[in-house]
């Protein structure tokens, strides 16, 4: 597996990836539902980072949403893109994830992010960025809560209170097992909040974590060991 370069033209500095930021958020599409939970296909995709070798290796997992089997898996491996930036996180990886979902032959569907969507300080996680620019539903499901405030959900599975920033709805702390911590939910493109809790749900029947996550985060880590042992 070759290992991909930085894009030409990628942006070198925070004020240039804030600028590129704030111009595709401009393109966010909020006002659609999205595809049902539990039909056609949902994609998980993680990433693993050696610092030290500045490398990123990407998975992109593709399940049957109604069975969760791996319909097909592709990975990717690039140099780091960005330093690293609270808040713009989404460049350090975005090109080596690009090339990932690029390798699979079947349809996607649904993108699904350990990370962040609209819970985001301004609202552009790398849920949002990546939908934005594949066009796909996209949303993220991460396990942390971030900087965003929220009250614990109830203790059964399904619960789940607001994600809230300043007053604004921008997530959900969702309840995917009773009386396990809570995941955080936001709408990255193109897809409902209530749908994108919906499919976390759906995808979560046994752990914690969406079957989507755990598959993207065991496929990236091998491929980063693979690449590291080949250099």
């Amino acid at each position: 597996m070759g290992i991909i370069g930085v894009p030409a033209g990628w942006p070198a500095g925070e004020d240039a990836a804030l600028e590129v930021q704030r111009g595709l958020r401009e393109r966010l599409v909020l006002d659609e539902e999205g595809p049902p939970a539990g039909e056609g296909h949902v994609t998980g995709l993680d990433v693993a980072y050696d610092d030290e070798r500045d490398l990123v290796a990407a998975a992109a997992v593709v399940l049957d949403a109604r069975t969760l089997e791996v319909a097909e898996e592709a990975t990717a491996v690039g140099r780091v893109s960005f330093p690293y930036v609270p808040g713009l996180l989404a460049f350090r990886e975005i090109p080596t994830v690009l090339a990932a979902l690029d390798a699979l032959t079947v349809d996607p569907g649904l993108l699904v992010c350990d990370g962040y969507g609209l819970a985001h300080p301004r609202r552009f996680g790398l849920a949002s960025h990546l939908g934005v620019l594949t066009g796909r539903p996209a949303i993220g499901v991460a396990k942390n809560p971030f900087t965003f405030s929220y009250e614990q959900p109830g203790p059964d599975r399904g619960d789940a209170a607001p994600l809230l920033a300043g007053g604004e709805e921008v997530g959900r702390a969702l309840r995917t097992r009773s009386g396990v911590k809570p995941v955080f939910v936001s709408v990255g493109h193109r897809i409902s909040l209530g749908n994108a809790c919906a499919h976390a749900l759906a995808l979560s029947p046994r752990y914690r974590i969406p079957e989507t996550t755990r598959h993207a985060d065991a496929l990236c880590r091998r491929a980063l060991a693979e690449a590291l042992a080949a250099e």
